[in-house]
């Protein structure tokens, strides 16, 4: 079992790497204890110093729960990703980290819509 927490920690850190990268934050951020947390605040759009409030009994879970609703959107996920970031973050954080996703910096326009297909020409009549 200790096997398995080495394995989960480090497939975490290396997630958080990941993330941070796209982010424009240094990746070797996800190895520094505390200071990763920091960094996670800034890349969610919120202040670093937030972190604190991580180091407080009971007012963590809460904060945890905002990191997670804040930190999705910035990589164009929904609530329903958030969610599996607060309760599964050892499955969402190397989703988030290795797939495709861009990040989308606070105050930033969200993706635009898609165009409507265009519109197919009627066909012609016979005469």
């Amino acid at each position: 079992m200790p096997y398995l927490s080495l394995i989960l920690l480090v497939l975490i850190i290396v997630a958080l790497w990941y993330i941070f990268t796209k982010a424009g934050k240094p990746g070797w951020a996800a190895i520094i204890p505390f200071y990763n947390i920091w960094v996670a605040w800034e890349v969610a759009g919120k202040p670093g110093w937030w972190m604190f409030f991580c180091l407080i009994p009971i007012v963590n879970i809460v904060f945890w729960v905002i990191l997670c609703l804040q930190l999705a959107p910035r990589f164009g996920k929904g609530t329903g990703f958030a969610v599996g970031l607060i309760f599964l973050p050892f499955v969402f954080l190397p989703i988030m980290g290795f797939d495709s996703s861009k990040y989308i910096p606070p105050g930033a326009p969200a993706a635009p819509p898609a165009a409507p297909p265009a519109a197919s020409a009627p066909p012609a009549a016979k005469p």
